[in-house]
């Protein structure tokens, strides 16, 4: 599946106007600022918001600098039945997008947004996922692996970490030399460069679907 988007059967958009994309974050937000640059001005989608589980993540000041809002949503609320869903809602977004966001997506959210809420990993699944499997942490396990190459896996997000139908994967040769940090970096630039591309592909098929 390395360097192609899956011919998937998405449910249909609600409308043909603009696809409004909610992104969630947890960290600095380097990919959110590059998906809410690549969708500025954009013909056929737009970033209405950011929301974050962590009040000072980086994530706002991109949003900011963006133009777009964003909304820090706190442990209890987030916890409480339907506070997330809430939140989302209340910014009426097509799809969600998540950017380094290191909650478990509920079920109830899931369930309101069939196939509209898309994930990256920083890794090639099915290697190097599940619980506790971020940032460094993937890095660390890639190098500890002794692996050749690594890589990003884009899929539609479900009720398990890093378990969702695979759209898009791609890899980069790895040295041995390399430190968790040079994959690390490695990695994030296949992120930048891939995410908000494959992103609007996914959503030119759902339109098309209409």
């Amino acid at each position: 599946m390395s360097g192609q988007i899956a011919h998937l059967y998405p449910v249909p958009l609600k409308s043909n106007l603009k696809t409004r994309i909610l992104i969630l974050a947890s960290g600095g937000g380097s990919n959110a600022a590059r998906i809410m640059a690549h969708f500025a001005d954009h013909p056929k989608a737009e970033v209405v918001a950011v929301v974050s589980d962590r009040k000072y993540a980086g994530v706002h000041e991109k949003a900011q600098q963006a133009g777009v809002k964003s909304r820090f949503i706190g442990p209890k609320r987030r916890k409480s039945e339907g506070g997330l869903l809430a939140e989302i809602q209340r910014h009426t977004p097509d799809v969600i997008v998540l950017a380094g966001y290191l909650q478990l997506i509920p079920s109830d959210v899931l369930a309101s947004f069939p196939e509209r809420v898309i994930n990256i990993h920083p890794a090639l699944l099915p290697k190097h996922g599940g619980t506790g499997m971020y940032g460094m942490h993937i890095h660390r396990a890639v190098k500890a692996a002794g692996d050749t190459k690594s890589g990003i896996t884009i899929h539609l997000a479900n009720e398990e970490y890093d378990k969702g139908r695979v759209l898009f994967q791609t890899s980069v040769e790895l040295s041995p030399a390399d430190s968790a940090e040079e994959i690390g970096r490695k990695v994030l630039a296949l992120e930048h460069h891939h995410y908000p591309r494959v992103i609007e592909e996914y959503l030119d098929a759902l339109q098309d679907s209409l």
